[in-house]
């Protein structure tokens, strides 16, 4: 309309014919609505991604997709897209770590109320003045046995909050041979391997790893500590390393019971036992498996159990090599 406003004022000024008019309204007419449409194309996009903007919002799924109108509305929608996708992997961290700490607080307060009641209800009958005297050493180290299971079971999850909530630095890396390693964590538990009654023997070689050696250590004296309670005296466990496909692999095979018919993850997890009354009864606190995973996995290795097929059980720890 302004450019026919133009043409109007131009012709009175310049004298110009005014069959001009019956041009110029025409023009001014399709200029219009091609613009009204140009318009139009520009701007639906953008009012479909205010809208779908606007939904999430309001909590409704949408998906930000381009549909090739509008390049620049397309980049939008796109990078809208990969920042709702990044925000529900937060929320969906976020989630699983709180239902993961709601879990591990229940777990805990039952793992404590065990040897807790046990104290409590044997520090009662002590309270009884006509109690033999057997019967009172007899409940004397009950409450002695269950309360160093306690301090075991703290120090414990001590370890396991402190392995999980630090990452290994550079500086503590160092090349490990596994070999003098394991040999080192058998000649520490000698006294209790001894106690126990458990024959133990190192087979194989493997190549050297990159890490923290103080926490290798302790995964292998988990492992070797756990199969030790599943062995009867006079038992036998092979600490057999090798490697394969660029990793060192430690396997510690026993000639125990093994862990039976159970999904062998379910090993790893915090305060699990295959065999809970036999595991309460050895002074077991659940986490020496788990504390053993979050070892391995911050050394970027994987950890399986198998039943051995001759019987007990088999933990196989893959971390990589280096030359």
């Amino acid at each position: 309309m302004a450019m026919g406003l133009v043409i109007v004022v131009g012709m009175l000024l310049y004298d110009l014919p005014w069959t001009s008019i019956l041009i110029a309204i025409p023009v001014t007419c399709v200029i219009y609505v091609l613009s009204l449409i140009i318009g139009y194309y520009i701007a639906e996009p953008l009012r479909l991604l205010l809208l779908k903007t606007r939904a999430y919002r309001a909590g409704v799924p949408v998906k930000f997709e381009a549909d090739g109108r509008m390049h620049e509305a397309d980049e939008l929608s796109e990078s809208m897209q990969e920042l709702v996708e990044k925000l529900e992997a937060q929320q969906a961290d976020i989630s699983r770590e709180n239902q993961r700490q709601s879990e591990f607080v229940s777990d805990v307060a039952h793992e404590l109320r065990t040897p807790l009641t046990a104290i409590r209800g044997n520090a009662e009958m002590l309270e009884d003045p006509d109690l033999p005297e057997d019967m009172r050493v007899r409940f004397t180290g009950i409450i002695i046995s269950e309360a160093e299971r306690l301090s075991r079971l703290v120090n414990n999850l001590l370890q396991l909050q402190r392995i999980e909530n630090t990452q290994t630095v550079a500086e503590e890396l160092r090349r490990i041979n596994l070999r003098e390693l394991a040999q080192g964590v058998v000649d520490a538990l000698h006294s209790l391997l001894e106690e126990r009654g458990a024959n133990v023997s190192i087979v194989g070689e493997a190549p050297d790893i990159l890490g923290d050696r103080d926490r290798i250590s302790e995964a292998l004296t988990n492992l070797i500590e756990n199969a030790s309670r599943f062995i009867d005296p006079g038992g036998h466990i092979t600490i057999e390393l090798s490697g394969l496909h660029g990793n060192s692999v430690i396997q510690v095979k026993d000639d125990g019971v093994g862990f039976g018919d159970i999904d062998p993850q379910l090993l790893f997890d915090r305060f699990y036992r295959a065999d809970m009354s036999r595991a309460r009864t050895t002074g077991g606190t659940g986490l020496g498996l788990a504390i053993v995973k979050s070892i391995v996995d911050q050394h970027d290795g994987i950890i399986e159990a198998v039943n051995l097929p001759e019987g007990g059980a088999n933990f196989i720890v893959a971390i990589p090599s280096i030359e």
